[in-house]
């Protein structure tokens, strides 16, 4: 297997990154590995045509056995004992991850994937910065000359670093001429790195693994930690990873998911936008009762996320592991402190909710949030540092409980199709031009809401939904028609210039998707081709 690199030097110092070994590292995990990832992807395909023709998903009885086993997962390093508050964002540019790394949270999930858009630019400078982090030499000073450093008066936040996930390539590596996988790019570069040098700080390489399907999933990931470690001449268990269950397929296999990782498990993470996205997905042809109402309106305590969540705390804690909460999205405005007022106090209802059920701890998206979800966790751990001894032995959850979508309050509305289709184009349009974290009416977004919004829209069309507030139905032209009207909107906003590099390649992209008989898996996949 041969690799190539397409563009050796993106940004100043990539050589640092784009090394021989490094390179070589990256080219044997893709020898070992990549045919096993395909086989996988293969076999999400096969399984959602299955679900498809029933409508049905249920817990695997080939695995009874380690559902009901007495195992746990290996104990938590040191590092990762407290959680409390997790710091989520980009790990380029500098400048935020500085503030990430400042922001006071006990954890900075360093985000190379739904937060981060993958151009080639983005990916070597999140490498760069997360090495010169772990060097303690990360510094910034902006046009305005104002300055950034990493603090020294109090704790950094602890890195665990999110890389893509498996479904995403990575075209400015081939391999035989074939673009490489982007989750063995993003570990293999920031293991190679970075591993001995956060090992040496008492820390270590841990990770958020995203978008995974099937415990299979987890096998595999467990083979490339137990690899790797051996390649760099590490200690088996050096490497920590939480879990997100984002799919409703996950969902089923928590336990199997724990168990492929138990040597180098430390948690699950409730995603809950993604969530909600793969249960649009995988049901969009089940019908109606699959049809969620509109995404504003679709809570924690809605019957079906509390099956999810409550099941999340119980199996994480049965097994020793950490239960992480979702994410807080809301993004302060000064302008209008009654709105971010009345959004904190949201907030805190929801961190209160995740710490009395077991949580140990949950995600802000902005560093005014954090002393908020603190206090929250403060008041329920005290002087613990998590909350894993509380079991959960009265939750009993079914199959049935887990897919009932229907119970969802809420409605169908032409005001929630036509924030779906104006957040889709508008987050679309930043994440094209280089940005995967986006201010969008106060809230925090990532490429988790805009599949959610799209997806919507996708399921809508296909379903005829009836809109409760003006009784129209659903179709491809009325979609055509306020998509047209929302991309308008965004060019008054915006002005011709952006909107002509971004704005309007994002809304013909989200036009072809949304109207598409064929549902595309991922938004980004397509966007992927439009970016350098």
């Amino acid at each position: 297997m041969a690799i190539t690199v397409t563009d050796p030097r993106p940004i100043n110092r990539a050589e640092e990154i784009l090394t021989p070994k490094a390179l070589a590292f990256v080219e044997e995990l893709h020898t070992r590995f990549a045919g096993t990832r395909n086989e996988l992807l293969a076999a999400r395909t096969a399984k959602r045509q299955r679900v498809a023709e029933t409508g049905k998903l249920d817990f695997l009885p080939e695995t009874k056995d380690v559902r009901d086993g007495d195992w746990k997962v290996a104990p938590a390093p040191a590092a990762l004992q407290d959680r409390r508050v997790e710091m989520t964002g980009p790990a380029s540019p500098a400048k935020m991850a500085i503030n990430a790394l400042n922001s006071g949270a006990k954890v900075w999930l360093a985000d190379l994937e739904d937060a981060s858009t993958p151009t080639w630019a983005n990916v070597i400078d999140a490498i760069l910065n997360l090495r010169d982090a772990a060097q303690g030499t990360l510094s910034y000073t902006s046009d305005e000359g104002k300055e950034y450093r990493l603090r020294t008066d109090a704790p950094l936040a602890v890195v665990v670093a999110r890389p893509r996930g498996w479904h995403m390539q990575e075209k400015h590596l081939l391999l035989n001429g074939e673009p490489a996988v982007g989750a063995l790019v993003d570990f293999g570069l920031h293991f190679f790195h970075i591993a001995k040098q956060l090992v040496l700080n008492g820390q270590g390489p841990y990770y958020y693994l995203p978008k995974m399907e099937s415990h299979l999933e987890a096998r595999l990931w467990n083979d490339v930690f137990v690899f790797a470690q051996d390649y760099l001449g590490l200690n088996q268990g050096t490497i920590r990873a939480t879990v997100l269950i984002e799919t409703i397929p996950a969902a089923f296999e928590m336990d199997e998911i724990l168990y492929e990782l138990r040597d180098h498990a430390s948690g699950l993470n409730a995603g809950r936008w993604d969530y909600l996205f793969s249960i649009i997905k995988y049901f969009r042809d089940a019908g109606e009762e699959f049809v969620l109402p509109d995404r504003a309106s679709v809570v924690m305590t809605a019957p079906f996320m509390r099956a999810y969540t409550e099941l999340l705390v119980k199996t994480c804690h049965k097994r020793g592991a950490f239960a992480m909460g979702g994410m807080a999205a809301v993004i302060p405005n000064r302008r209008h402190p009654e709105v971010t007022a009345a959004a904190f106090d949201k907030v805190r209802a929801d961190k209160t909710r995740e710490a009395n059920d077991g949580f140990d701890g949950s995600w802000v998206a902005h560093p005014d949030l954090v002393p908020t979800c603190r206090e929250v966790f403060d008041s329920v751990l005290g002087d613990k540092p998590n909350q894993v001894d509380k079991q959960r032995p009265e939750v009993s959850v079914t199959a049935e409980q887990l897919l009932d979508v229907s119970s969802a309050d809420g409605q169908v509305t032409e005001a929630g199709l036509r924030l779906n289709l104006y957040v889709a184009v508008a987050y679309t349009a930043v994440w094209l031009s280089g940005n995967g974290a986006v201010a969008i009416h106060n809230l925090m977004e990532d490429a988790a809401t805009a599949e959610i919004s799209r997806s919507q829209v996708w399921q809508q069309i296909r379903n005829k939904s009836i809109l409760a507030d003006t009784g129209n139905t659903v179709t491809k032209e009325l979609v055509e028609k306020i998509l047209a009207e929302e991309t308008e909107r965004l060019r008054t906003e915006f002005g011709d210039e952006a909107f002509r590099r971004y704005y309007k390649p994002a809304s013909d992209l989200i036009a072809d998707i949304c109207l598409s008989d064929d549902y595309t898996d991922f938004l980004t996949t397509p966007a992927y081709e439009l970016v350098d």
